[in-house]
């Protein structure tokens, strides 16, 4: 069958989660169907240059804009907008996208994340539509609303929350199929005022082919964080991390070392405190190599949705993960068995101090680890998954 994939991200070159995501789940679809792909294009991304994508892809076209900034707005717009304002539509887009509808019939028309909704529905009735959603934005404000204390911002996030639930209600009934990377995401798309619609979990994943162990030889007392700091949640974890954790570490191993990976462009790196013992690479071509040239990688994320890439990609490489329960969280892992758990800074340096000093320990939770990905989270199953329930939803 024909469907139309509309994309956020354009997934060539797949450097970063999102774009890993939409390239396997595309992988997937296209090894059944026929599929045309529609994508802003920013950023790292080369549609001149699109790879595998051509093998794929029946059709590919993109919009070379950035739509984060060409909707970025104020905080008074943004607090003021009855909808998210990064998701406001883009004329080129919406011409794309209507062009394309006009010139074939489409079984399902798969809008990737919520900044896809407007071109999605467009379709004519009774064109399936499928919402293939990386986060809950309802639950990451009802999150930040949690976590203040405030009077002031706590109105200001308990309001955002409000609009963030009435705006995917009254969205999310429009798709025949809406799916999420987590169980805690589906928990709460499920419990939104007055919607009665299908909510799929659909997981991230890692390549387990690509990313497999022994592709570098892991540094004594190395730790890496394998995300961008151009994403808050990752800004986040790195500003408590180096603040909290980071000098009780150096304290007991001061030859440790950090690896950031990702780009920091447009960051405010004067907030984080950064010494000569940390190292931010910037963008790399093969993020592989720094996580395996780690002894620990650190995931100590305390905000967000969805599920950790990164956590999985270290695993897959056999490099052991240290995360705070909120890093770890839509996996199912146990702590000790498949990592170490911690989420307050004695803790979490507790338990990178110890597994640098436990070889038994590492080799334990490595081999585990990579059984659990192997078994539960390498993207051909999942992109299977995601493929069947497509099929299932047309065919209904």
């Amino acid at each position: 069958m024909n469907i139309l994939f509309l994309s956020t991200w354009f997934p060539f070159p797949p450097d970063n989660g999102s774009k890993l995501r939409v390239y396997h789940l595309l992988r997937s679809l296209a090894e059944r169907h026929e599929v045309t792909l529609l994508s802003f294009a920013f950023a790292t991304a080369r549609p001149d240059m699109p790879g595998e994508l051509a093998d794929w892809c029946s059709q590919i076209q993109v919009v070379s804009v950035d739509p984060f900034q060409v909707n970025r707005a104020g905080a008074l717009r943004t607090f003021l907008s009855l909808r998210p304002v990064a998701s406001r539509p883009v004329p080129a887009m919406r011409q794309l996208t209507s062009d394309a509808l006009r010139s074939r019939p489409y079984a399902a028309v798969i809008a990737s994340t919520g900044m896809m909704i407007d071109y999605a529905l467009q379709a004519q009735p009774g064109t399936v539509k499928v919402l293939e959603e990386h986060n809950s934005s309802t639950r990451w404000m009802q999150e930040r609303y949690e976590q203040q204390s405030n009077a002031v911002q706590r109105l200001r996030c308990w309001v955002s929350w409000q609009k963030a639930r009435r705006y995917e209600a009254r969205l999310f009934r429009r798709f025949d199929l809406v799916t999420m990377v987590s169980e805690q995401d589906q928990r709460v798309s499920r419990s939104l005022p007055g919607y009665p619609g299908r909510v799929e979990v659909v997981p991230n994943g890692v390549d387990c082919a690509h990313n497999r162990p022994g592709l570098a030889r892991p540094r004594p007392s190395s730790l890496v964080f394998n995300g961008s700091l151009t994403y808050s949640a990752n800004y986040d974890a790195m500003q408590w991390f180096l603040a909290q954790v980071w000098p009780r570490i150096r304290a007991q191993l001061p030859q440790a070392t950090l690896t950031i990976t990702g780009s920091t462009r447009g960051v405010d790196l004067t907030r984080l405190a950064l010494d000569d013992s940390v190292q931010l690479t910037g963008f790399v071509e093969d993020v592989r190599i720094p996580v395996a040239e780690a002894a620990v990688a650190i995931a100590p994320i305390r905000q967000g949705g969805g599920t950790r890439l990164k956590i999985l990609e270290a695993m897959a490489l056999g490099t052991p993960v240290v995360a705070t329960t909120k890093g770890a969280e839509g996996l199912d892992v146990a702590d000790d068995e498949h990592l170490l758990l911690a989420d307050d800074p004695e803790g979490f340096a507790a338990a990178v101090l110890r597994l640098l000093a436990d070889a038994a320990l590492a080799a334990r939770l490595t081999a585990n680890a990579r059984h659990l990905v192997e078994q539960r989270y390498d993207w051909r199953q999942i992109g299977q998954r995601f493929t069947a329930l497509v099929e299932d939803v047309v065919q209904q």
